[in-house]
């Protein structure tokens, strides 16, 4: 099976999201509150189910861990340098970069999640749970950087508050202690897992909009470009240097070659920016994202 194949039934989980919510009735007014489903239960409790249910190797996790969190300030740096670059600077829009950053280093957890089993099977999807609570923070941390205006500490307590750093929290806290989910409740939370990477991955498309995608050519070039070509290399060579094994390494790729975050533009809208130029970022990068993550597993991997 090439990577392709692979990737399709996903992707075609992302279309129907996309065809359903452009052209029957189940519009934006239904997804809307699909996409707070997912992310404030569904997918929190994926991640606390991958977290619990097999001990985690600290000495083993590490070098992934560190090679996630290396190429992901290796992203914020490229994007935060845009700006500051003598010959790309000067043609670019500084308000339209604080929002348009972000693209260039969040990730779609939806996407690579569903991914993880098959790449690795339940090792693969436990190392990615912990790889994503420990990214999460430190890439909403740096999205939102560039568009603070004095809200700081607001966003220190959403940060508190956010259901994934929670739930990554409390699973690594019971998978220490030797706790897990007992066996007559197993089903029911299986169920509510698989739920959320079809809802998640539908209700990537249903947020697609391909509006303002000529606007800004120069900086959206820019920013996907770290994100679909820059991060994979920057992975590989941390794989490499690292010398991780095989399924830690098809995880660190599928992690940096997935397209970003649905969510981007609904954080740049929430902060006065202009969230409808970022949906069409997030939109071309989900359509990027099945290049990237060919390029990334198969080519490089």
């Amino acid at each position: 099976m090439t990577y392709a194949q692979l990737l399709a039934p996903d992707f075609l989980l992302i279309l129907c999201g996309y065809l359903v919510c452009r052209y029957t009735p189940l519009n934006r007014s239904v997804w809307q509150p699909v996409e707070g489903l997912v992310y404030y239960l569904l997918f929190p409790v994926l991640l606390f189910q991958s977290i619990v249910k097999s001990p985690i190797d600290v000495g083993e996790a590490a070098g992934l861990v560190g090679a996630g969190v290396g190429t992901t300030l290796c992203g914020v740096a490229l994007a935060y340098s845009l700006p500051h670059l003598p010959w790309l600077g000067p043609r670019i829009d500084r308000r339209d970069h604080a929002a348009a950053a972000q693209v260039a280093f969040r990730f779609n957890s939806f996407i690579v999640l569903a991914l993880a089993e098959r790449l690795g099977g339940a090792p693969g999807l436990l190392m990615l749970a912990v790889l994503i609570g420990v990214c999460v923070p430190l890439v909403n941390v740096a999205a939102v950087w560039p568009m603070a205006r004095g809200g700081e500490l607001g966003f220190a307590r959403e940060l508190l508050r956010n259901p994934l750093i929670i739930a990554t929290a409390t699973g690594l806290a019971a998978n220490l202690l030797g706790l897990r989910i007992p066996a007559w409740l197993e089903p029911a939370v299986g169920r509510i897992g698989a739920a959320s990477l079809a809802l998640g991955l539908m209700a990537a498309g249903a947020g697609m909009q391909f509006g303002l995608l000529a606007h800004g050519k120069l900086l959206s070039a820019s920013v996907l470009c770290i994100r679909h070509v820059a991060m994979p290399l920057i992975a590989w060579a941390f794989a490499r240097a690292l010398r991780l094994d095989g399924v830690q390494t098809s995880v660190l790729m599928a992690f940096c070659g997935v397209s970003t975050a649905s969510s981007c533009y609904v954080l740049a809208t929430r902060m006065g920016h202009n969230g409808a130029y970022v949906a069409g970022l997030v939109t071309l990068s989900t359509v990027l994202g099945v290049a990237s993550l060919t390029f990334a597993l198969g080519v490089l991997r």
